[in-house]
């Protein structure tokens, strides 16, 4: 067996910790046979990154798990870590596509991209904790849609997770710049 095997488990098994509440019933973007296809115009697409923006959401967790959240309220971010539920298996295969289905962007593979469409579809967002009340957290700009399977909660630490001089390829540039124009 190769070395790099040897470690690697047979299989894995992820249960969910909660479930996300989400004022967002459908995701924006969806994956077809060509790779993923934006379902609104670019227009469009900046309006719905508004909307995840300042959008609320409630992480429902299970009960068993709240004694999990203790200390969470010192947090003012998290990162939520959920699984694209509404995603067809079949799309889990795709190597590589069009950042965010902009044919005019240079194909990636999929490890290059966020898409939501990859052999692990673990999804993650950076939030803002607003609130905990019990085993229900309320936080803000979670792009996850309603019924997504909560994987995992971390803290978000700025000793861990801030990054000098970090690098961005062009295209990705290029979309946050035009997201965040207004």
């Amino acid at each position: 067996m190769p070395t790099d095997q040897q470690n690697t488990p047979a299989s894995m098994a992820l249960n969910p910790v909660g479930v996300v509440r989400s004022p967002f019933k459908t995701p924006m973007l969806m994956a077809d046979d060509s790779g993923l296809s934006l379902e609104l115009r670019m227009e469009k697409v900046k309006e719905h990154h508004r909307q995840v923006k300042t959008g609320i959401s409630e992480l429902v967790i299970d009960k068993q798990w709240e004694s999990l959240l203790d200390g969470v309220e010192g947090f003012s971010h998290l990162l939520i870590l959920y699984w694209p539920h509404l995603m067809n298996p079949a799309r889990r295969n795709l190597k590589k596509v069009h950042p965010m289905g902009r044919k005019e962007l240079p194909e990636q593979g999929i490890f290059a991209t966020c898409s939501p469409a990859r052999p692990n579809p673990v999804l993650v967002t950076a939030v803002v904790l607003k609130e905990r009340k019990g085993n229900i957290l309320t936080v803000q700009g979670l792009e996850a849609v309603d019924g997504s399977p909560i994987i995992d909660i971390k803290p978000y630490s700025q000793s861990y997770m801030i990054i000098d001089s970090l690098k961005s390829p062009d295209w990705m540039e290029q979309i946050r710049s035009e997201l965040d124009e207004d």
